[in-house]
């Protein structure tokens, strides 16, 4: 048997668990993750946009859609 990470193998064992937990409703396991994370207030860590080369934000720039997509 080939050598298997216990991380990797722990990371796929809960995205299992989780994905058959929503009946592998993607919608339904963002909800979920969506609702989770308004419910830990000021536990969560936001870092501040940065600035690109261009002078853009880079959170503007990841929401624009990709050309010929």
């Amino acid at each position: 048997m080939p050598w298997e990470d216990p991380i990797v193998a722990e990371v796929r064992r809960t995205r299992e668990e989780l994905s058959a937990r929503f009946g592998f409703d993607l919608h339904a396991i963002f909800a979920d993750l969506r609702a989770r994370q308004s419910s830990a207030g000021d536990r969560l860590v936001r870092l501040k946009d940065k600035e690109v080369a261009d002078g853009s934000k880079a959170a503007e720039r990841i929401a624009q859609p990709v050309p010929g997509r």
